[in-house]
């Protein structure tokens, strides 16, 4: 009789209750990096613009100040990525992979509907265990088409969106700023103010505002699109004149002729 073979898919949980143990025994588990975040998108007249703040977070340090957020799909797509930064970034690299088989068996380019059919159900696959939540935007032979995705798989499609932590700063910009046949510097502007609103008014996300712009037939990465933190001079100096504080240098000579002559005699 055959032994019966593990499934070679999904999570495997063998070592929760070790894990467990060492936390219990005040050992620290190692922490995922994640983005914090805003990344938000919305769709002007002529497609889709993407924006990005910069800062990865590990806790409460934060372990990236210019990491990139807005993830290639296909030449025609490009897709935000919130939650833990390495799901995002393999998740977004393996449906961009099968995205590319996708298009050279068909001959054609591929719709941003397979993409985001690929992604709902990859991350349906794994109930909610892979921490990515992404925004997708591209531009096909339907026009363009602005879609959010939640890591347990459910989508939403809407002229404008925002995700992560502040994602809420970032939505009011846009809830009184969007409207309908927005030009392009109209609609670069408003994703720079509301990734912006999410820089001042979240700790999670932070440093630059990445923006990418997708027309038909044409992308436009702009890395580093705004820089609102940018370190600026000191307004006064640090220096202290010499003798301000005073301090006692040690005798070190006579504390070691004190440790010689309490040593203990082992010679006997």
């Amino acid at each position: 009789m055959a032994p019966l073979l593990e499934p070679s898919t999904g999570f495997k949980f063998d070592n929760v209750k070790r894990n467990q143990m060492l936390a219990d025994k005040g050992h620290l588990l190692p922490r995922a990096t994640k983005t914090g975040t805003t990344i938000v998108g919305l769709v002007y007249k002529d497609g889709v613009i993407l924006g990005a703040d910069t800062r990865a977070t590990s806790g409460p340090i934060v372990a990236d100040k210019n990491c990139e957020k807005i993830h290639f799909l296909a030449p025609n797509m490009y897709c935000c990525g919130a939650g833990t930064a390495a799901d995002t970034e393999f998740t977004t690299n393996i449906i961009s992979s099968q995205l590319a088989l996708h298009s050279l068996n068909t001959g054609r380019e591929a719709r941003v509907g397979a993409a985001l059919t690929m992604l709902k159900q990859y991350l349906f696959r794994y109930q909610g265990h892979i921490g990515a939540y992404l925004v997708l935007g591209g531009y096909d032979v339907t026009g363009p088409h602005l879609y959010a995705i939640q890591a347990h798989g459910s989508t939403d499609k809407l002229p404008y969106m925002t995700l992560g932590s502040g994602s809420l700063a970032a939505m009011s910009v846009f809830e009184s700023g969007w409207r309908a046949g927005l030009s392009r510097d109209e609609g670069v502007e408003l994703v720079k103010d509301a990734i912006e609103a999410g820089i001042f008014n979240d700790l999670g996300s932070g440093s630059n505002v990445d923006v990418c712009v997708i027309t038909e037939g044409n992308v436009e990465y702009l890395r580093g699109y705004s820089t609102p933190n940018q370190r600026v001079a000191k307004e006064q100096t640090y220096r202290f004149a010499p003798g301000t504080t005073e301090f006692i240098v040690p005798n070190t000579t006579a504390q070691r002729g004190e440790e010689e002559g309490t040593a203990m005699d082992v010679s006997a």
